[in-house]
């Protein structure tokens, strides 16, 4: 995946005090920095853009390490509040990015959905150097009232949103007055959830954010 360079593949189990998580590591030799992703509220590892962008970042040389919160690894079906996901997020991330064996930086955090959101809230604490927001949530379905874009405020510096053109849970265009000036939206064919169909155009935007990352 590395351009036929070695690519270290493992599995992390890691504490927090919402139970145990996990953290599915792949590490190209002389990594460039790392990305952390988390999942969304439906749980799902292997969503098409979470997919695409382990693939796209390692071939460019990125360490990409996709955590699992620890009500996923404990096999419940209902993701916990916010308050919880991001109390597990951030010392998985501080695991993964200190000690032995510790993952280079700089560092980029991000995910999909409710995951984007976690990498929003805690970026500042982790000091993060960039952000990729996959189908950021900006409100539910059908209550653009309600908005999340104080979260969306904080995003690292830069960060870059790759957005469905039709997600019902914000479009690029209602994400638009809500972009901080440091951030860029990319926008892909599709809902909240990509289509196979949409794999050439998160490969193009994905390639293009792997070229732009700080490092």
């Amino acid at each position: 995946m590395s351009g036929g360079g070695r690519v270290v593949e493992r599995v992390r189990d890691l504490p927090t005090p919402e139970g145990p998580g996990r953290a599915h590591v792949c590490r190209p030799a002389r990594s460039r920095g790392t990305v952390v992703l988390g999942h969304g509220a439906g749980g799902g590892l292997h969503s098409l853009d979470l997919t695409v962008a382990r693939e796209v970042l390692v071939a460019a040389g990125w360490a990409v390490a996709v955590v699992e919160q620890p009500w996923l690894v404990a096999g419940r079906r209902i993701a916990g509040r916010p308050p919880t996901l991001d109390a597990a997020w951030v010392p998985m991330v501080t695991a993964l990015m200190s000690g032995r064996g510790r993952l280079p930086r700089p560092l980029v955090v991000g995910g999909r959905s409710a995951g984007a959101r976690v990498a929003c809230r805690t970026a500042a604490e982790l000091e993060a150097d960039a952000g990729l927001l996959l189908s950021f949530p900006l409100h539910l379905p059908g209550r653009p009232d309600r908005l999340r874009d104080a979260e969306l405020a904080l995003a690292p510096d830069p960060t870059w949103l790759v957005q469905g053109t039709r997600d019902p849970f914000g479009s690029p265009d209602e994400l638009a007055p809500y972009v901080p000036r440091w951030a860029e939206v990319i926008e892909v064919p599709g809902a909240h959830s990509f289509p196979k169909g949409a794999r050439p155009a998160l490969v193009e935007a994905l390639t293009r954010i792997a070229g732009l990352l700080p490092g």
